[in-house]
């Protein structure tokens, strides 16, 4: 069977492309843009890319279009799609029929750390020996690959609550129906579909509604978003972490090991190779997730030693002069703040350069911008790329000062960050995009000034 991706280029529909080659599909796509880390996993797995939404694509004939939410109506090709009454669906609805039926689904919610925790999640159980299928909106280090399909029971998957398609304003995560679920935290985001919190609450209560009675919820305890939603009804088995709740983890200290522990009796400890609380939570969720498939705590702590991180969260680059790049995919306020706040624990008094481009939909509109200050303050210098940006983000960075600029012109602000950046400073990008590959144009500067 032939189907043909439109938005094959975003993390969650590159996933669908990967897992439906794995279980023996013909698959073909086509992105308005097409960059890496997606583009790359595509290529090296045989998947036939086009650039473009031109309808000449209706000729390659496939049997199901399979639609991204990036397509809205007036796209060409999904024009030419409805208008001849083509098989069509979306890419949640595809999963669900064709790889999570039957499956011992295993997912992760939440506004932020889904991408680390389920790639947590998923290597715990690897290091198990449970060899779990998986669909994550990142490349976990361990399998260097974002999805794979296994003839095993267990399916990891990262549960967006951002909506289905064009035709289906449902959230991604309503489709997966999984036995156990992570809701990991709960904030204001997606303004572009979302009209407040309350809105994103009642999602999740639709999640919480698909879980079966002998399914568990995971569920972070500081987060009164979430008590509001357990609230509002709850059918299934429920283990609350942090806060209060009956799973907790030690304080990183940036010097004593995480400890484990479930209603005040110590399970596991190890040395966690991510900083920060927010890590030790993302690790904490994946434990407690993985002791329901049966993997121990002391087993799951031994497997979280050996993590070796996600691209594109905190991935270092390079390094020149001493000076190292970063990539880091924090768009949203909270998670730039903690992505900072980690960075920073990590290199001391070293100087952070951030690099951010306010690329996601509720960045574009401005609701995030009174947050954007407060979520640099642990910055040493701000490099702002604001080109197509529909807010005023140097009145919003004004009170920094001298250490905070805007650009509207890439290479104007990749000449600056080399001209600036001096021996031992940590340069932090920050996008949920490519970024126009700013990360390499910035390295290949510095190398620049290095020869002269």
């Amino acid at each position: 069977m032939h189907i043909h991706i439109l938005g094959i280029c975003g993390t969650f529909m590159g996933g669908i492309a990967l897992l439906a080659r794995q279980a023996g599909f013909t698959v073909t796509g086509c992105d308005a843009n097409v960059y890496p880390p997606m583009s790359t996993q595509l290529v090296e797995q045989g998947v036939a890319l086009i650039e473009g939404y031109s309808p000449d694509q209706l000729a390659m004939q496939p049997d199901l279009f399979v639609v991204g939410n990036a397509i809205s109506r007036g796209n060409p090709l999904l024009e030419a799609i409805l208008d001849q009454g083509l098989p069509y669906t979306s890419g949640p609805q595809w999963l669900a029929d064709n790889i999570l039926r039957g499956k011992w689904v295993l997912a992760v919610a939440g506004t932020h750390g889904k991408t680390t925790t389920s790639s947590l999640l998923a290597w715990i159980l690897e290091d198990a020996g449970l060899a779990p299928g998986f669909l994550i909106g990142g490349v976990p280090s361990n399998f260097g690959i974002s999805a794979r399909l296994t003839d095993t029971p267990f399916f990891v998957v990262e549960a967006d609550e951002y909506d289905t398609a064009f035709c289906d304003k449902r959230s991604k995560f309503v489709h997966y129906r999984p036995r156990t679920a992570i809701l990991n935290n709960l904030e204001f985001d997606h303004a572009d579909i979302f009209p407040d919190l309350a809105a994103i609450e009642t999602q999740f209560h639709h999640l919480v509604r698909t879980i079966p009675r002998h399914g568990r919820i995971i569920a972070n305890g500081s987060e009164e978003s979430l008590r509001r939603v357990i609230g509002r009804g709850c059918w299934s088995e429920l283990e609350w972490f942090g806060g209060e709740g009956e799973w907790d983890v030690s304080a990183d200290d940036g010097r004593s090991p995480a400890s484990f522990s479930l209603k005040g009796e110590a399970l596991a400890s190890c040395e966690l190779p991510l900083t920060g609380q927010h890590n030790r939570l993302n690790a904490l969720a994946a434990l407690a997730a993985a002791r329901h498939v049966g993997v121990t705590p002391a087993t799951a702590a031994q497997a979280l030693t050996r993590f070796a991180g996600v691209k594109r969260r905190l991935e270092a680059r390079g390094m020149v002069n001493d000076i190292t790049v970063y990539d880091d995919f924090a768009h949203h306020p909270t998670a730039i703040a903690t992505t900072v706040a980690g960075l920073r624990r990590r290199v001391g008094k070293r100087r952070i350069l951030a690099v951010l481009e306010p690329r996601s939909n509720t960045m574009k509109l401005g609701v995030m911008k009174d947050q954007l200050l407060a979520s640099l303050a642990e910055t040493d210098l701000v490099y702002c790329y604001t080109a197509g940006l529909g807010w005023d983000a140097a009145a919003a960075l004004a009170p920094m000062g001298t250490h905070a600029r805007c650009f509207e012109r890439l290479e104007d602000l990749v000449a600056t960050v080399a001209a600036e950046a001096r021996h031992g400073d940590q340069v932090l990008v920050m996008s949920n995009g490519g970024f126009r590959g700013v990360h390499d144009k910035i390295l290949d500067a510095l190398r620049r000034g290095k020869r002269t």
